[in-house]
């Protein structure tokens, strides 16, 4: 919902029961942001771990900040999901459209850079892994 009159449009389509349903997918969506942050948080916690413990230097330095890119993409999710919730009960004027875009667009920067650090860290393990497996050879 770009802006507030993309915004209009989606509402007027939709009507009573529509909005009601996104009303309602908004706040069941909550319980994904928490699950979601706190997995990727975690994941990228052990893997900044496991970096340190392997001698992965680059992964464990990046491993101080990335790990938590993840719950602040939760928390630009959640402020995302506050102004559509605005808007869809007409509360939210102008700026609550364009404000859940700009919580969006920094939600999945985040995140996408979250999970690329936990793709980075499963090949880290893969090498480990490997190298083990050959020097037991």
């Amino acid at each position: 919902m770009r802006n507030a009159s993309r915004a209009s449009r989606f509402l007027a389509e939709w009507g009573v029961d529509g909005r009601d349903t996104v009303r309602l997918s908004l706040i069941v969506d909550y319980g994904f942001m928490l699950s979601y942050g706190a997995f990727v948080t975690l994941a990228g916690l052990a893997t900044r771990d496991f970096a340190r413990e392997h001698s992965r230097r680059a992964l464990a330095s990046a491993g101080r900040v990335v790990p938590w890119f993840a719950a602040a993409a939760a928390l630009f999710d959640a402020g995302e999901n506050a102004f559509l919730l605005l808007t869809v009960g007409g509360d939210g004027g102008s700026a609550a459209p364009t404000l859940a875009t700009t919580c969006s667009s920094f939600k999945w920067v985040l995140i996408v850079v979250a999970v690329a650090y936990l793709i980075w860290g499963v090949g880290a393990r893969l090498t480990v892994v490997l190298a083990r497996r050959s020097a037991a050879s």
